[in-house]
């Protein structure tokens, strides 16, 4: 609106609002009075309190301790040559989203059990001894401990007994899984033994029974029956050969093997050479005369009746030697007198002898050959159940020995379900008191006699600031 216009009215300036302000919003001399008197007891209340609170309470002390978790896993492996292998991995305890190792610590290190043994370590009341306050740091393992003491040596002692405390729960829940774990193991390695006992009293008595020890023993007997035959064929071939050759010579010396066994029995005999010598000195002598002589003369009478007299001999000798009739005596006489066909009927007999070795080795070599073909689908069976039994004692033997490993191993980590713990910061000796602290103290005092004054001075004006807000009301 412009000043000239005759409706215009000029806003008073704000020191001039300020003044009507109060001074339409003063009060009544009385309400001062009350206004003083009400304010007065809250204020006089939060001094007193605060006042009493530095003179009154004890000094308090606080020790303080920081742990640390190691939060790697550790893995090992043991091979056990011919037997099996053992493996074991552990896990980081972090690993797991849903689980937290520190919290886990943190609730034991405040349960009944370790505060009551810190108290008794500490020789003090178990009722009396206080809690002490944890604090987890976000984004680390950290485990930040506070304990109060009446003195910088009693929270510093406190804060010891309950470290250790802590360290001997540990180290019992640990030992108790351990335990728990060996007992499981002990079970389950007894049932692994009587497996492997099992396994070897039905191997021991299948050799017993079948005298089939190893494998290897049954590779030797179908090794040796395939030997049996090569022997078997090469005394075929051995056979043909003596036999051929002994033929051959009975062929060309136009005789057979008994004539020139008994040609040679003769010949062996010296009584029998020196008659059969005589005998035909005489039949030699008889024939040279007899071409100048006539049969009635004396001398071819005498030689006569002297081959007579020696042919009985060389027959009765002959017959004696070898068994054989008169006539065959005197048959084969002639046949052991030249030592070149001695030599050749040597030889034939050599070799009918070998002939017949030849033939008795191959029918024994058949004989075992048919022996064992006939034991080879018996042999196959046993192979095939003692391949069974030894690959079964193997399984067993190889679980039992992994088993034992893996409980030793699994006895290299007690800190796979509860981790290491360090201790970062000692107990510490604390340098001053905790509590009560009169800057605090004065700062909350200050604080609310402001907020009371605060109040006051809304409940003061409160008519004006309706009024301001609420003009029509």
């Amino acid at each position: 609106m412009d000043s000239t216009d005759p409706y215009y009215k000029p806003t008073p300036r704000w020191l001039l609002r300020v003044w009507t302000f109060v001074r339409d919003g003063m009060p009544a001399v009385g309400r001062y009075r009350r206004y003083i008197v009400t304010m007065a007891i809250p204020l006089a209340a939060i001094w007193i309190v605060t006042i009493a609170y530095l003179a009154l309470v004890p000094d308090r002390f606080d020790s303080r301790m920081t742990l640390i978790l190691p939060g790697s896993g550790v893995g090992g492996s043991v091979n056990l040559e011919s037997i099996g292998q053992a493996t074991v991995n552990s896990a980081s305890a972090f690993s797991s989203t849903t689980l937290s190792p520190t919290e886990n610590y943190k609730r034991l290190i405040t349960s009944d059990i370790v505060l009551r043994d810190a108290a008794h370590r500490a020789g003090e009341d178990e009722d009396a001894f206080p809690a002490p306050q944890v604090k987890l740091i976000d984004q680390t393992n950290l485990i930040e401990l506070t304990i109060p003491g009446a003195s910088p040596e009693q929270a510093r002692h406190r804060m010891k007994k309950v470290q250790v405390a802590f360290k001997a729960a540990l180290d019992i829940l640990r030992e108790d899984e351990a335990a728990t774990r060996e007992k499981a193991d002990a079970n389950r390695i007894a049932e692994l033994e009587q497996k492997v006992d099992a396994a070897q009293a039905a191997l021991l008595q299948f050799q017993g029974e079948t005298g089939l020890v190893s494998l290897d023993q049954f590779a030797g007997r179908v090794s040796g029956l395939d030997q049996m035959k090569a022997a078997e064929r090469d005394r075929r071939v051995l056979v043909a050969e003596s036999g051929g050759t002994a033929g051959r010579l009975a062929s060309s010396l136009q005789i057979t093997i008994p004539q020139a066994r008994l040609a040679m029995q003769l010949k062996a005999d010296p009584v029998f050479s020196q008659l059969l010598t005589r005998y035909a000195e005489t039949v030699g002598e008889e024939t040279q005369r007899g071409g100048t002589l006539g049969s009635a003369h004396g001398s071819m009478e005498r030689l006569g009746a002297e081959r007579t007299e020696l042919r009985d001999a060389l027959v009765r000798r002959g017959a004696r030697l070898t068994g054989a009739a008169n006539k065959d005596v005197l048959a084969f006489s002639d046949l052991a007198v030249s030592d070149t066909r001695e030599r050749l009927f040597e030889t034939l007999t050599n070799r009918d002898s070998m002939h017949a070795g030849n033939q008795a080795a191959l029918a024994e070599l058949r004989r075992q050959i048919s022996q064992e073909s006939g034991r080879s689908d018996e042999l196959v069976a046993q192979a095939s159940t003692l391949a069974g039994l030894v690959r079964d004692l193997r399984v067993a033997e190889a679980v039992f020995s992994s088993a034992l490993a893996r409980l030793d191993t699994n006895k290299a980590d007690p800190f796979a379900s509860y981790p290491l713990v360090q201790t970062l910061e000692a107990p510490s000796l604390p340098r001053g008191r905790s509590a009560p602290s009169p800057i605090i103290a004065v700062a909350g005092a200050l604080g609310a006699s402001i907020f009371v004054l605060f109040g006051f001075l809304l409940l003061w004006l409160r008519q004006p600031i309706i009024r301001k807000l609420l003009p029509n009301a």
